[in-house]
C-alpha cells in the first residue's frame, strides 16, 4: 500500500492527560449539559442559537469572539441558549484546502495533526475556560471524537458525512446533542435514517475496541438547504419546507423529535448577510404553526468578529478563511431580535 507512515498519533488517553479539563469546568458542563438537554427534552421553553465562525483557524480570534458571546448569552439568557460554533476539522468537497486545526494547527505552515489534535482540544479548554460556553463542532472523524469528548456540549454530523455507517453508530455513543444534516442531495429519508440509526444502541468496532452503545436519544435533523441536478442551491427553510420535514419527522416516531435550521449553506446559497433574514422567516414560520413551534428548536449561524472571508494568508484578525460569515456587530444585533421573538 502507498502509505507513507510520518508519525505515530497519541491516543485520546494520552491527550486527555496531557490537557485535562479542570473539576470546576467539568462541574460547569454538567449543568450546562442539563440546560441544553432539556431544550430537547421539552422541559423548556428557550430556543438554541448555534453560531460561530465557519473554520476556527486562531484561538486568539476564536477566544475572543466567544467571550463577546459571552456578554451576550447574559443578556439573553431568559429566552436563549447561545452555544459557540467551534469547528476543528473542515470537509473539502474537492479534496483541496485547508482542512481545519485538526490538520494544520498553523494554516500558514505544513500539516501536522499530532500538534493539531493538541491545538484543537487547547482551543475548546480554553474558551470554555474563558466564557463558560460548551461549544458545538462538527464530527468529521469519528474516530477523533474521544480527544473532545469531555468538552463538546454538541457535535454535528455534516451532509456529506451523514449516509457513513461509522458516523451514524459513534453517535450512538454520543451524550450529547447530535445534528445529523440533510445530505448534498436533500433527501430527508436519508437524514431520518441516520437519526434512527443514531438513536438506536448498536455494537461495532471502535478505536481498536469492540464496543456496545446505548443510542442517543438527542440525535436530531438539521435543515441545510441542497444542491439540485444542475448544481443550483434550493432552500428547505421555508414555511412548506418545514410543515413538510415536521410533518416526515412525526411519522417516524424518533424519540426527541427536533430540528435546527441551518441558516447558512444551500440555505443562503453562502450569501452570509442573508441569514438574519433566514432566521427571522423561520421565526415567523413558528409563529404561525403550533407544528413548528414544537419541533424547530434551533438555528445555526455563521459568524465571526469581521464579516466575508479571505485567503490563507489574508491576516485579518477574526475572519473567516473558508466560507464567508456574518460580522459581529451585524450578529449581535440578529440574537437580540431572535431574543424578542421566541
Amino acid at each position: 500500500m502507498s502509505f507513507q507512515r510520518i508519525r505515530l498519533i497519541p491516543s485520546p488517553e494520552e491527550v486527555l492527560e496531557m490537557i485535562p479539563l479542570s473539576d470546576e469546568l467539568k462541574q460547569i458542563k454538567q449543568d450546562r449539559d442539563a440546560e441544553i438537554r432539556a431544550i430537547f427534552e421539552r422541559k423548556s421553553d428557550k430556543f438554541l442559537v448555534i453560531i460561530g465562525p465557519c473554520s476556527a483557524h486562531n484561538a486568539d480570534a476564536v477566544c475572543e469572539y466567544v467571550n463577546r458571546l459571552a456578554r451576550l448569552q447574559d443578556v439573553v439568557k431568559d429566552r436563549l441558549v447561545l452555544m459557540p460554533r467551534i469547528y476543528t476539522n473542515k470537509p473539502r468537497t474537492t479534496g483541496e484546502g485547508y482542512k481545519g486545526m485538526g490538520h494544520q494547527p498553523d494554516p500558514n505552515k505544513e500539516p501536522n495533526i499530532v500538534e493539531g489534535l493538541q491545538a484543537l482540544r487547547k482551543m475548546h479548554i480554553r474558551a470554555f475556560r474563558e466564557s463558560h460556553l460548551t461549544a458545538a463542532d462538527e464530527m468529521l472523524y469519528p474516530t477523533n471524537f474521544p480527544y473532545l469528548e469531555d468538552v463538546l456540549g454538541y457535535v454535528a454530523v455534516g451532509a456529506r458525512s451523514v449516509e457513513n455507517q461509522q458516523h451514524r453508530l459513534t453517535i450512538s455513543g454520543v451524550d450529547v446533542p447530535a445534528g445529523m444534516k440533510n445530505p448534498t442531495g436533500g433527501d430527508l429519508s436519508v437524514m431520518l435514517n441516520a437519526i434512527y440509526a443514531a438513536q438506536m444502541p448498536h455494537v461495532f468496532t471502535y478505536n481498536g475496541w469492540e464496543v456496545a452503545t446505548s443510542g442517543n436519544a438527542l440525535a436530531h435533523a438539521v435543515l441545510r438547504g441542497m444542491v439540485d441536478l444542475s448544481g443550483r442551491s434550493v432552500p428547505n427553510y421555508h414555511y412548506e419546507d418545514l410543515v413538510r420535514a415536521a410533518e416526515t419527522f412525526q411519522e417516524r416516531k424518533l424519540v426527541n423529535p427536533m430540528i435546527v435550521v441551518d441558516t447558512n449553506h444551500n440555505n443562503s446559497n453562502k450569501t452570509f448577510h442573508a441569514q438574519p433574514r433566514i432566521g427571522m422567516e423561520v421565526m415567523r414560520s413558528r409563529k404561525n404553526s403550533d407544528l413548528l413551534r414544537g419541533i424547530i428548536r434551533g438555528l445555526m449561524v455563521e459568524s465571526y468578529l469581521v464579516e466575508g472571508s479571505q485567503g490563507v494568508d489574508g491576516g485579518v484578525f477574526g475572519q473567516s478563511i473558508t466560507d464567508p460569515c456574518l460580522g459581529w456587530e451585524d450578529s449581535e444585533v440578529l440574537v437580540k431580535e431572535l431574543a424578542e421573538v421566541v
